[in-house]
């Protein structure tokens, strides 16, 4: 009996990190690749690791490595430790704050930066760096402090952060109510049709692999996502193109312009890291590897936001230079479509 009563204990002890529940269209596939094709950052050795602990289980049961999950599974990992991304610790990092007051802060991210801690990145994040610079912190509907929307890693540009309740309330509440100005400029591969035009298309998770986002064909499986775009210039197997969203979907402007035909210039999860136009000339390859290395993420960047001011009620916008990576490579592209025949 105290046996059994330990064993409780135990269990009670354990903090779930992940769960999933596995649809009717799954086919039968081992649970580490399928663990890997849902969690960021996932490798198949901490997967198999977590296995040999009896960290995975599925329908309450535990199970191995080599378990193939099917349809109606409920997969669980737990471990005795609470997720890291609760455990909010003050780093010091450099911030670029373009602005502050009593109410706000404008954040201008580097790209590389996550803003907020989660699997695989657990410090050295925004939220880790604001609660060193800043106290008292007002926490977002989860538990959040300051945030109030967010970009990913490998975007960077202009990021609202709210110092009070009240800004945090007033904020919200205009990301909400889509009235948020925010301009994005992206590099993406070919030539853009039109000068200008609107994608409204829902987007959703892809269910064949968690950590891409695809354009649905009804509300049903995605949600409202809307994006315009205007051409800015043209370099032939390039655009550079202006974004401004009326939604805030994850990864909206990189899904819709793949899904326009144009993914963004070397975005690896939505495979804009490979030659999409152009020639079949090695010296063209040379130099779009060489582009690649001076701009190693997409190109993408927040460069304008504007808003009401929560505290004065004024209209308020700011602008952001594109950082020197993305600049480095449009240079290129303009002097390469100017000097070849496109």
């Amino acid at each position: 009996m105290e046996k059994d009563n330990s064993k409780l204990d135990f269990e009670q002890e354990l903090h779930e990190h992940f769960a999933f529940d596995i649809n009717s269209g799954q086919e039968p596939l081992r649970i580490d690749k399928f663990l890997m094709s849902r969690i960021e950052n996932a490798t198949r050795n901490k997967i198999q690791k977590a296995a040999k602990e009896g960290s995975i289980r599925v329908n309450d049961k535990i199970v191995k490595s080599s378990y193939k999950v099917k349809k109606d599974d409920k997969v669980r990992i737990l471990f005795s430790h609470p997720p890291y991304e609760n455990l909010l610790t003050p780093e010091k990092l450099d911030l670029d704050i373009e602005y502050e007051d009593d109410s706000i802060i404008i954040v201008n991210k580097k790209s590389g930066m996550v803003v907020h801690p989660g699997h695989g990145n657990y410090s050295g994040t925004l939220i880790n760096a604001l609660l060193y610079h800043f106290d008292n912190l007002p926490n977002n509907s989860s538990n959040r402090p300051g945030l109030v929307h967010r970009i990913d890693k490998d975007t960077s540009g202009l990021l609202v952060i709210a110092k009070t309740e009240k800004s945090m309330t007033l904020m919200a509440k205009q990301f909400f109510n889509k009235s948020v100005e925010r301009e994005y400029y992206a590099l993406v591969w070919g030539d853009v049709k039109d000068d200008e035009g609107e994608i409204n298309a829902p987007i959703g998770r892809n269910p064949k692999n968690r950590l891409q986002m695809i354009v649905y064909e009804d509300m049903e499986g995605g949600k409202e996502a809307i994006t315009n775009y205007k051409v800015i210039e043209r370099f032939g197997y390039v655009t550079l193109i202006s974004c401004r969203l009326q939604t805030g979907r994850t990864h909206q402007i990189r899904v819709h312009m793949k899904y326009l035909g144009h993914t963004l210039f070397n975005d690896e999860r939505y495979g804009g890291n490979k030659i999409l136009k152009g020639t079949v000339y090695s010296k063209y390859k040379q130099f779009v590897d060489n582009c690649f290395r001076l701009l190693p993420r997409q190109a993408l960047h927040a460069k304008t936001l504007g808003f009401i001011h929560p505290k004065s009620k004024e209209k308020i916008s700011f602008n952001s230079d594109i950082p020197e990576d993305i600049a480095s490579v449009i240079d290129k592209w303009r002097l390469y479509s100017k000097h070849k025949n496109l």
